[in-house]
């Protein structure tokens, strides 16, 4: 179950950077992502009641809703939505890739889970991937430039996102059941960025070229109820910085689609690149105990300190 959750993960969002660019134009990103988000709560709150799950909370549960959404459903897209107008998709995404770090230090400091040498390993292998598929692109910024400024709006959109994920595993830690809360979250997301849209928004309400349309409904459906309720699902299970991993891949997703739709050409440094992140996957993600055979014992047991949500105990909810 978990290699499904994160394959799908990995596919639904290593396309959604390329269906961004069908949000950018007339519509300003913040009435884009309220639409977004406003549409994939409404499917999840209506697949929730028609499933007969509970959908009322206590007022201090809300309020983490509100706060996840805040942090995963609205400002770190605002970011992400900016930072792709002075910025390739590829190079957003690698700079989001950085999460499987943050991710790490942020489940050390808040959950007490240990950062084990396999994690490090494989996560320092598959970025040092991601950096030789794109190295051209690194050369090519500077910090007052475009690029600079679309780096620093990835940074802290990725900061913000996995703050977010530490609200997220804190509820499913409490027992909230990923499809109330994302919808819930989703909903203050939306409103979250509504009167900033109202206010800043000065072109277009709304682009109805099959474009615009088709790129949101993709988003919302997939990239959003299917995307995020996968990869939330995954950090119940595994924890935020396994979960994480899949941010690596999103650039192979990326470049696959750049070839089929970009007209791309693979060089040696791209392939090099993406046998560096495949290494790093298998590393990460190897059974402990297989990975210690195999290397003499030099990766020891990660200790079972965490406070997170295990596979056992979400498998049920």
């Amino acid at each position: 179950m978990n290699a499904l959750l994160y394959g799908v993960t990995v596919l639904i969002w290593g396309s959604t950077w390329l269906a961004i660019k069908g949000q950018l134009g007339d519509v300003h990103p913040t009435a884009s992502i309220a639409y977004r988000f406003a549409l994939a709560a409404v499917i999840l709150l209506a697949w929730a009641r028609l499933r007969g799950l509970p959908l009322r909370y206590p007022l201090r549960v809300h309020g983490q809703f509100a706060l996840m959404g805040a942090l995963m459903f609205s400002t770190n897209f605002v970011c992400f939505y900016f930072a792709e107008e002075h910025l390739t998709t590829g190079l957003v995404s690698i700079v989001f890739a950085m999460s499987l770090v943050v991710n790490m230090v942020f489940a050390r400091f808040f959950f007490k889970r240990a950062i084990t040498v396999k994690t490090l390993i494989g996560g320092a292998v598959g970025l040092l991937g991601i950096s030789t598929v794109f190295w051209p692109e690194f050369q090519n910024f500077g910090l007052s430039s475009d690029s600079g400024q679309g780096i620093a709006l990835s940074a802290l959109g990725t900061l913000v996102f996995c703050l977010g994920n530490v609200v997220s595993g804190k509820t499913q830690a409490a027992g909230i059941p990923v499809i109330q809360s994302t919808g819930y979250a989703m909903t203050y997301g939306a409103l979250l960025m509504a009167p900033f849209a109202a206010v800043l928004g000065k072109g277009a309400l709304f682009d109805p070229t099959p474009r615009y349309a088709g790129s949101l409904v993709y988003l919302a459906v997939f990239g959003s109820v299917v995307g995020f309720g996968a990869y939330l699902t995954l950090l119940g299970r595994i924890g935020g910085e396994r979960a994480a991993y899949a941010m690596v891949l999103f650039p192979i997703v990326a470049l696959l689609l750049s070839t089929m739709f970009e007209d791309f050409h693979w060089t040696g440094r791209d392939l090099a690149g993406v046998v560096l992140i495949l290494i790093g996957n298998a590393v990460m993600l190897t059974d402990p105990t297989l990975l210690r055979r195999l290397t003499g014992n030099r990766f020891p047991a990660q200790p079972a300190t965490s406070t997170q949500p295990t596979a056992e105990s979400t498998a049920d909810r």
